[in-house]
């Protein structure tokens, strides 16, 4: 496993600290639970974006979609039917999942739809207006004269 040293990224960039530990948890996944279930993440424009995710066997209420601090969880799990079956062949894996993904700031959830067996979570950026881009007016270098409001002498 190799370490990166951020240090002089640090040095001229302010809040990027939390690359790290993105990189770092990214590095530790298990690569067999990364392939299951398999998903697609989509540009659809500059910021809109849509990942896809193939959960044949699973219906809406097997699947939970949590947001919390810039970490969208996908879980599934499918109540098991316990009577025995004997398969000719058992290819349809249905475990239970969960897939993590780290979002940018300022991306915004807009809906989750199941259309047969795909899950697709429609995702945004929407930047506040206050960081957009904005015109500072220049003003010249010399100071304007104050006048000070007084009370007349009687």
């Amino acid at each position: 496993m190799r370490n990166l040293d951020f240090s002089p990224l640090f040095r001229s960039t302010i809040g990027f600290d939390r690359i790290q530990n993105m990189l770092d948890s990214a590095s530790r996944l298990d690569e067999a639970s990364a392939s299951y279930p398999p998903y697609n993440i989509e540009a659809l424009s500059d910021t809109a974006y849509q990942i896809t995710m193939a959960v044949a066997g699973f219906g809406e209420d097997d699947i939970e979609i949590v947001l919390k601090e810039n970490t969208l969880t996908v879980s599934g799990k499918i109540e098991r039917d316990e009577t025995p079956k004997t398969y000719l062949h058992h290819g349809i894996a249905g475990r239970s999942f969960e897939r993590r993904f780290q979002l940018a700031d300022h991306i915004e959830i807009k809906g989750a739809s199941l259309v047969n067996g795909l899950l697709n979570i429609d995702l945004e950026r929407v930047v506040p207006e206050e960081l957009k881009p904005r015109q500072i007016k220049i003003t010249s270098g010399t100071p304007k004269a104050k006048v000070l409001e007084g009370k007349k002498a009687a």
